[in-house]
């Protein structure tokens, strides 16, 4: 089953998922990848209230078209790599969601759990199908300073998949499969 969650996300909707939950995430999200994060993790001001709102680690290809904004591909970018703000940024910003590939660490597992947020993951490799999730360009922040990839884009997406690997419990499927794992080595290797 699918649950759907939609804009605004707030702590009674994440709390209410568990790691292993599928979901479709609806209405607004921001793009956020290296620069922004170490830009907001360092005192500088996010144009825009994140409140109650979701983070896409994601650097989109973007193109005017018709006077307007089009994304052409919206894949996931590698998460760990934000790993040293995403608690702060958590905290501080009052994030609820996160979205992004791979991994992230403890710091963000406990944050997550202490602020009600989750941590979701989405397929790497489909940029182009997840764009097609993305209705419209609401807007774009630190476009000249940043970069198209590294802007901040604000999109209004309708049922973007994606599977909660942390939960707002404490809980972590990335720590689940490595403790797995390791048992299924250790047998392998006789200890």
């Amino acid at each position: 089953m699918i649950k759907a969650i939609e804009y605004p996300f707030t702590e009674e909707k994440t709390r209410g998922l568990r790691v292993g939950d599928t979901v479709s995430l609806s209405g607004r999200v921001c793009t956020g990848r290296d620069r922004l994060h170490q830009f907001l993790a360092e005192g500088g001001t996010c144009p825009v209230s994140l409140r109650d709102g979701a983070m896409y680690h994601c650097g989109p290809v973007v193109m005017q078209e018709g006077g307007k904004w089009v994304v052409r591909a919206a894949g996931p970018t590698t998460s760990i790599r934000e790993e040293p703000y995403m608690a702060d940024l958590i905290k501080s910003l009052g994030l609820r969601v996160i979205v992004g590939k791979g991994g992230m660490g403890e710091a963000t597992r406990l944050a997550c759990r202490d602020h009600g947020c989750v941590y979701l993951q989405t397929v790497g490799g489909a940029a182009a199908l997840l764009a097609a999730c993305i209705e419209r360009v609401d807007g774009v922040h630190f476009l000249a300073e940043f970069g198209s990839t590294e802007a901040m884009w604000e999109l209004h997406l309708r049922d973007l998949i994606a599977v909660v690997t942390m939960d707002a419990r404490g809980h972590s499927l990335h720590r689940t499969v490595q403790r797995k794992t390791r048992k299924a080595l250790n047998e392998l290797l006789g200890e």
